[in-house]
């Protein structure tokens, strides 16, 4: 039984795989239809349960879209429509009710203490959806999108980052490990990557380059990510934030100064990026967000240990 929470803790060689997979079957899909299963039905009489403690679109879309096309089924489920959200039921409890009923567990948690909860009572895989320090799927499926548009692995490029410090970040940091491809981070000095993330980074013999002048951090990009500034449960004064992150805006200009980047974002968007950019030729967001459905099903058959 395999688990997906957290790109630190995956090979190289089984991410790999995973995204090997992901081409071919996206490829493989080219003549079907949306809900068409794919050939051989891999995971055919599959459940997968979902639970969203935080709002979703891509990520509900997406892994609803992966299991049926692989053969197999989804229930969504809310914690605070369970005895678990509202305090009357054990992690543990739950968690044998769900292995129980299910063959994988999918959770989106303000909580990486629950994601863990969950995967040592669990009998079945877990996946993460998203936690505070990780967004595994998402970059992941990144890798693939960049691999895609750009035609060569990875490691052959630069990568920038303009922007916060957060799960999404911290995830393109392990993978600039496991796939070994440099990566800048442009952000201003308060919202820098924590003491934890860039010890990890040091023990791999790895670095990232951390600039406060987005120039700068751009300088060389082939890619330039980003993500939206004030997320959704920012407990801090906006304004403030918005008004540090002024000169960290994405904007024609600033991509200009790059190695003829190509734009990426995770959704959803704010003030870090101007429509121009967002939503110009540089800009595969779309593209970025649809891939998500095709490696996603690659991470399920990771999981359900049938991964060709």
């Amino acid at each position: 039984m395999k688990h997906f929470i957290n790109l630190k803790d995956i090979s190289a060689k089984d991410l790999r795989k995973i995204i090997v997979d992901a081409k071919k079957r996206k490829n493989l899909r080219k003549k079907l239809s949306t809900l068409e299963v794919d050939k051989g039905a891999p995971l055919k009489g599959k459940l997968l349960i979902q639970m969203f403690e935080k709002s979703s679109l891509r990520t509900r879309l997406s892994f609803y879209l992966a299991i049926k096309q692989l053969g197999g089924g989804t229930i969504t489920l809310r914690s605070n429509e369970l005895h678990l959200g509202q305090g009357g039921e054990s992690i543990a409890d739950t968690a044998k009710i769900i292995s129980t009923y299910g063959d994988g567990f999918m959770l989106r948690t303000d909580s990486d203490k629950k994601v863990e909860n969950f995967r040592n009572h669990l009998s079945i895989p877990i996946i993460n959806g998203l936690s505070p320090s990780s967004h595994p799927t998402q970059v992941l499926s990144d890798v693939f999108t960049v691999e895609e548009i750009k035609k060569k692995p990875i490691s052959k490029l630069n990568i920038c980052w303009i922007g916060d410090s957060n799960n999404v970040l911290d995830s393109l940091i392990a993978a600039s490990v496991k796939f070994s491809f440099k990566l800048s981070i442009g952000c201003p000095k308060k919202f820098e990557p924590g003491k934890k993330v860039r010890d990890w980074v040091r023990k791999n013999n790895t670095k990232i380059f951390i600039y406060n002048d987005a120039r700068k951090a751009v300088k060389e990009a082939d890619v330039i990510f980003s993500d939206k500034v004030i997320s959704l449960n920012d407990k801090i004064n906006k304004k403030k934030k918005i008004e540090q992150f002024k000169k960290f805006k994405i904007d024609k200009k600033l991509i200009k100064l790059s190695n003829n980047a190509i734009f990426l974002h995770c959704l959803p968007r704010g003030e870090e990026v101007s429509d121009e950019v967002f939503l110009g030729k540089k800009s595969h967001v779309w593209q970025q967000a649809l891939n998500r459905v095709h490696v996603q099903k690659s991470i399920l058959l990771y999981c359900f240990g049938k991964l060709r």
